[in-house]
């Protein structure tokens, strides 16, 4: 049982696993059912909006820096409580023990900066003459509403929550219903903290008849959502009516392009990281490796038993680099996009199907990499999400930059090279609202996080994140 893998079996309390109705939580490594988590329905999300909303006013006037102590403690515990909070998000989502225990380490950095923004939110003044004055100032923009995602149930919410809490938000989240696990822990250690839990509550249940609710309500007067392009549309258009304040992460499809001037070692280094972590199921993970075709078959022969390398297996297991895919549907995607591939005249360098994992569900696939193809195929046109990267190759700057900004998305872009000049010109020409330069990494807490174009608007990390959740009001001031 998941609470006998616990230090603090506790930390599911908050969830009815003795229940017979509710949601059930599914192991997707093993398919076993967890538990099931306590779901609420229409009546119950406008009443936690009602909650919400009657602790925002004494929330907002506990002021910066009472806040800002709440948010230390908080991250104080969920560091106290790292191990437990992996084994958790392992046991719902699927990742490798190691690698959900490095998630919930980078979301505490993300509390641990916005515990100190909160007293970093800043006006301005101005004297017109002697007779006029003018304030700016920034205050709470309301009751806020998160929608978090399955992939990274832990450092999204954490996110999210984290500057909506330092500006004086009272947030509401709706966790994946595949992952709620993470976010009713979280909760719990917020409350243990000595946070407010009419702050912080947890909706657990169906997307569609919550997240109608939280978009109708005017009492909502801000969204962020962490999800597909699909979704976000559909939560725009919900939104419009009640005019909210929206922050949307969204699909991406990210180029990831080497140079013939690259630091090979380095860029083999980095697409295996960038493409494969979390079994390639990240927003910003790369989806298309282009390569300049004088290095092509070199870079290729290197990365080929690199991939090919790589363990699949239980995340619970030990040495396991890649663990199971969130479900069939997702199987079924890549399983898709490596047969149109194959059927336009792609090869399968390594890989290209499922993996029997004993003792296990049917849901692990091989990391796979195709050579030749094409932009036409599925997989360098759609968000594959999962362990399949597709090889073009080009044969110049120009090139390069025409297949990589040939997509409706511009979450995240990569790119390879040592000629200085070169880093200039790519870095300003490519469509997206972040690009790594020499380096596979793109999430930092003090830095902006969010795309352009259909990846959406609005930013998480840094002062930027913070401002999401603040309002502009002017004071005209006569003496």
């Amino acid at each position: 049982m998941l609470a006998s893998r616990l230090k603090r079996p506790e930390l599911l309390q908050t969830c009815a696993h003795v229940v017979d109705s509710g949601l059930p939580v599914v192991d997707p490594a093993s398919g076993a059912v967890l538990c099931r988590a306590p779901a609420v329905g229409a009546e119950a999300v406008r009443a936690a909006i009602l909650v919400a909303d009657r602790a925002l006013l004494a929330w907002k006037k506990l002021g910066p820096a009472a806040r800002s102590r709440l948010l230390h403690a908080y991250a104080d515990l969920i560091a106290e409580n790292v191990d437990d909070l992996a084994v958790i998000m392992t046991a719902e989502q699927g990742k490798p023990v190691p690698e959900a225990k490095g998630e919930v380490e980078h979301g505490l950095e993300y509390v641990r900066w916005y515990a100190e923004e909160a007293r970093r939110v800043y006006g301005q003044e101005w004297r017109l003459d002697a007779g006029r004055r003018i304030l700016v100032q920034k205050e709470a923009l309301g009751v806020a509403a998160a929608i978090t995602p399955w992939n990274f149930p832990c450092s999204t919410l954490l996110r999210k929550i984290a500057p909506a809490l330092a500006a004086g938000c009272p947030v509401l989240v709706k966790p994946a219903s595949q992952t709620p696990l993470s976010a009713l822990a979280l909760a719990a250690l917020w409350q243990e903290a000595g946070g407010p839990a009419e702050v912080f509550q947890v909706l657990v249940g169906d997307a569609q008849e919550i997240g109608q609710v939280l978009t109708e309500s005017p009492l909502v007067r801000g969204l962020s959502f962490t999800g597909s392009t699909e979704v976000g549309r559909l939560l725009m258009r919900a939104s419009a009516a009640t005019v909210k304040r929206l922050s949307l992460e969204l699909g991406g499809h990210a180029p990831f392009i080497v140079f013939a001037d690259a630091d090979m070692d380095a860029a083999l280094a980095g697409v295996l990281a960038c493409k494969f972590r979390n079994s390639g199921q990240t927003c910003v993970s790369a989806n298309r490796l282009l390569l300049q075709e004088s290095i092509a078959e070199e870079f290729c022969a290197r990365l080929v038993p690199a991939v090919s390398a790589l363990k699949t297996g239980n995340g619970f297991d030990a040495g396991v680099d890649l663990g199971p895919l969130i479900d069939e549907a997702a199987m079924a995607k890549v399983e898709r996009h490596v047969a149109d591939a194959l059927a336009r005249g792609a090869s399968l360098a390594c890989g290209g199907g499922r993996l029997t994992v004993p003792g296990n569900a049917d849901h692990f696939f091989a990391p796979t990499l195709l050579v030749q193809a094409r932009p036409d195929m599925l997989v360098a046109r759609e968000e594959t999400f999962g362990p399949l990267l597709p090889v073009l190759t080009f044969r110049d700057e120009a090139e390069a930059l025409r297949l990589a900004n040939a997509t409706i998305y511009g979450l995240a872009a990569y790119f390879y090279s040592r000629d200085v000049a070169r880093v200039q010109r790519v870095a300003e020409r490519l469509a997206f609202g972040m690009v790594g330069v020499n380096t596979g990494r793109m999430s930092a807490e003090a830095t902006p996080f969010g795309g352009v174009k259909q990846s959406g608007f609005g930013r998480e990390g840094g002062h930027f994140g913070i401002d999401e959740f603040l309002e502009i009001k002017t004071l005209h001031l006569g003496l």
